[in-house]
């Protein structure tokens, strides 16, 4: 057995013993731990380190120093099947190096935490079923800590009075938050959320019965605006766009969601939102017809594009 398939062998057997299920004891998740120790086949285990690294570096580090090739889109095989696992567990630490960095970033790096650091630099040596033995015990503590840090990073979101529901760190969550705090008070006072998407899907909000209230029944909701509003007093649901990486309203996105909601019995109102004014002219000739644009450094206004009314839904 060559030096490569040992360290590989050994790095799923330090998986196992670490309590991690069958799912990630395997050549992709013994790759992953290499390369967050940064373990090449020249050094031994009380060499590791600990560098900051995001899953293209990984993968690429693996296909350079055990010649092991993945394709670009096992990217999420490795981020959903053995580094969300590893973060979970307190293995490894998610940005620690800026924390309120967007989940969707192509900046997001892991990095190992350090108790786990000191634990794996024991592999292959007397001590290791010792230390191993205390850090397990200490783990538990160790994932709570950590999950604490994560959530404090979370953006939080007033949706109600004395009700409030948090959005993963970036810019877009914060321009999401905007859309619900500044621009539905100022534009449609007192309106209910129904949706507000996020990067990462499972801390979204969805009021899935209040829509279907409304004679709405998107059912995969992959295609939703990033907000949803019901401005209860005109009847109209406001179908907001943040427009921090995707489009805005243009003439596509406006089919698509007058087909979602077709049936809706109440008005339908297509919103852009931009961050800033910089930003918005960028995509000025795309903003479709008949909708209306809020800018967030300039919340006091709307952009009004080819309407007969300040704000409001149009007939078809």
């Amino acid at each position: 057995m060559n030096k490569q398939d040992e360290l590989l062998k050994v790095a799923e057997q330090v998986i196992a013993d670490l309590g991690f299920p069958i799912q990630q004891q395997n050549e992709r998740s013994a790759l992953c731990l290499l390369a967050l120790l940064n373990i090449t086949p020249q050094k031994n285990w009380s060499q590791a380190e600990s560098p900051l690294i995001g899953i293209t570096p990984i993968m690429d580090w693996a296909e350079r120093n055990y010649g092991k090739y993945y394709a670009a889109n096992s990217r999420e095989s490795f981020r959903r099947q053995t580094m969300h696992q590893f973060l979970s567990a307190g293995l490894v630490l998610y940005n620690p190096d800026k924390p309120d960095r967007a989940v969707n970033s192509p900046k997001a790096a892991y990095q190992i935490e350090p108790e786990a650091l000191a634990l794996l630099r024991n592999v292959g040596t007397k001590l290791w079923h010792k230390s191993l033995g205390c850090y397990l015990a200490n783990r538990n503590s160790l994932v709570e800590r950590y999950a604490k840090e994560r959530k404090q990073n979370r953006i939080p979101v007033r949706i109600a009075e004395g009700k409030e529901i948090t959005l993963s760190p970036g810019i877009h969550s914060e321009l999401i938050k905007d859309i619900i705090e500044d621009f539905a008070e100022r534009f449609a006072p007192n309106s209910i959320l129904i949706y507000a998407g996020d990067t990462e899907k499972k801390w979204g909000y969805f009021d899935e019965e209040l829509l279907k209230g409304l004679n709405v029944d998107v059912g995969s909701h992959g295609k939703m605006p990033d907000v949803v509003l019901h401005y209860t007093e005109k009847n109209w649901l406001l179908l907001v766009e943040s427009v921090t990486s995707h489009g805005p309203v243009d003439g596509k996105r406006y089919e698509e969601l007058s087909k979602l909601f077709s049936e809706s019995t109440a008005g339908l109102v297509y919103v852009t939102a931009f961050p800033n004014r910089a930003l918005m002219g960028r995509y000025l000739g795309e903003i479709a017809w008949e909708t209306e644009v809020w800018v967030a450094d300039a919340p006091s206004h709307l952009i009004h594009f080819n309407g007969v009314r300040f704000l409001g839904p149009y007939s078809t």
